[in-house]
């Protein structure tokens, strides 16, 4: 993307990984799923506030990009979790309380090549 100077930007994008088995196998509701990914997004946010990425893709409210993907069952959404814990990649592990159900996951903002590698595996969420 170019800037007004002429320079190229980094494309800054939050990642939210959401457990699809919750509305297809486990019979959720739509909106308890889409809060479930509205409370990481927030944390993740929250968590790195200070961070210079979060900090850019705030100061674009109006042009914020978020990506849903869709991992299949907890033990892929928990795999992915200790994945990028190990690589240092920020991000939240929601859990639904009082169950302690891993539900999704919400990555700080990234420039989308530092992370994409992580998140091949997983389709846009449908």
């Amino acid at each position: 993307m170019a800037t007004p100077s002429g320079s190229t930007s980094r494309r800054l994008v939050q990642y939210v990984i959401v457990r699809s088995d919750l509305i297809h196998a486990l019979s959720w509701p739509l909106g308890a799923v889409i809060t479930q990914a509205c409370h990481a997004a927030t944390a993740a946010i929250h968590l790195n506030y200070n961070d210079p990425d979060t900090q850019d893709y705030l100061a674009e409210l109006d042009t914020m990009h978020k990506v849903v993907l869709q991992a299949p069952d907890e033990a892929s959404l928990t795999t992915l979790s200790n994945t990028l814990c190990e690589k240092s990649i920020a991000h939240k592990l929601w859990m639904e309380q009082p169950e302690n159900i891993p539900t999704c996951l919400a990555l700080k903002p990234y420039p989308k090549d530092t992370v994409q590698p992580f998140l091949k595996k997983f389709k846009l969420f449908k």
